[in-house]
């Protein structure tokens, strides 16, 4: 791969010295500029073995507002791959939003199916199909979840980190969290903060994990994928105020809303040392702020 770094910087977040922990941001939003946190991780691999057997072509499938998406699009590019994006909604277009323009700009080619198809995208007969329309083309999953993701996302916590006793990341649909549970040390706890609604989760995890140092705690979704309100904004912006980094509305700010809320509550035990993964997704903030005006809700500066 030829992006920047691959082990990012841990950031000091400021937590009043009243709270007894100590709180840090390992910042994998730096790692590039469009192929960004856990999706870098998750592509690492897979676009290694799609190199080596050969193919020319990444398919991939998201929502409109997809961080993953943006990323294939954009890997694609660098790496000279030709990408196409089966997206959820067939009433879209390449320029609904600020996500799909970006990665039409990057060279993705995008089919729009209907919500009834997606749920079944992964069935042969669906496959056949766009193997049919597209020809032969490497197959990487919604948001990049497979074993060769979770190989990549092992690599975000190092040998720095294991005198962290908690390890914190948002959940989407659980690759990342995969990766940091199986390199974490036997006396690190790791937290996962879904984005989506629902416990549906744990069983997915369980598939590329053997141990049970983590748990996921639902309350911090806001009400679902992609749904938020004044509330999660305001913190967001005095977030950025205080520390100088910005959040996304979909993962990393509802974790880290999370995580205060968690410290207010005295969760964690003084002397506690909690390190938190930024996953990048910052690309998404120009679509969402376009919804929040439509509603009339603050933005995210």
């Amino acid at each position: 791969m030829i992006f920047n770094i691959e082990n990012s910087i841990n950031q000091q977040i400021y937590v009043p010295e009243s709270y007894g922990v100590q709180l840090e941001l390992k910042r994998e939003d730096a790692i590039h500029e469009f192929v960004s946190g856990n999706k870098y991780r998750k592509l690492k691999y897979n676009l290694q073995e799609a190199k080596k057997q050969g193919s020319k072509t990444l398919l991939t499938f998201g929502g409109a507002f997809s961080n993953h998406i943006a990323a294939v699009a954009a890997a694609g590019a660098l790496l000279d791959f030709k990408t196409i994006g089966v997206i959820r909604g067939e009433e879209l277009q390449p320029h609904s939003n600020a996500t799909l323009q970006f990665a039409s700009q990057h060279g993705m080619k995008f089919m729009f199916v209907s919500r009834e198809m997606y749920r079944e995208k992964v069935e042969k007969h669906v496959i056949d199909q766009l193997k049919k329309e597209f020809g032969d083309f490497y197959l990487v999953p919604e948001g990049g979840t497979n074993g060769l993701a979770v190989k990549g996302c092992e690599e975000i916590i190092t040998e720095t980190d294991r005198d962290f006793h908690y390890l914190c990341c948002a959940v989407g649909t659980g690759g990342t969290i995969s990766g940091i549970i199986n390199s974490s040390g036997p006396n690190q706890k790791v937290i996962g903060f879904p984005a989506l609604k629902g416990n549906f989760l744990q069983k997915d995890i369980n598939n590329f994990v053997s141990k049970t140092n983590w748990e996921l705690n639902t309350d911090y979704h806001f009400g679902g994928y992609a749904k938020i309100n004044a509330e999660l904004v305001t913190f967001i912006n005095e977030f950025k105020k205080v520390n100088h980094i910005p959040l996304d509305p979909v993962y990393t700010g509802k974790m880290l809303y999370g995580i205060f809320d968690l410290i207010n509550k005295g969760y964690f035990e003084k002397g506690s040392k909690i390190l938190a993964i930024h996953t990048g997704g910052l690309q998404g903030v120009e679509g969402m702020n376009a919804k929040l005006k439509i509603k009339n809700l603050p933005i995210i500066e």
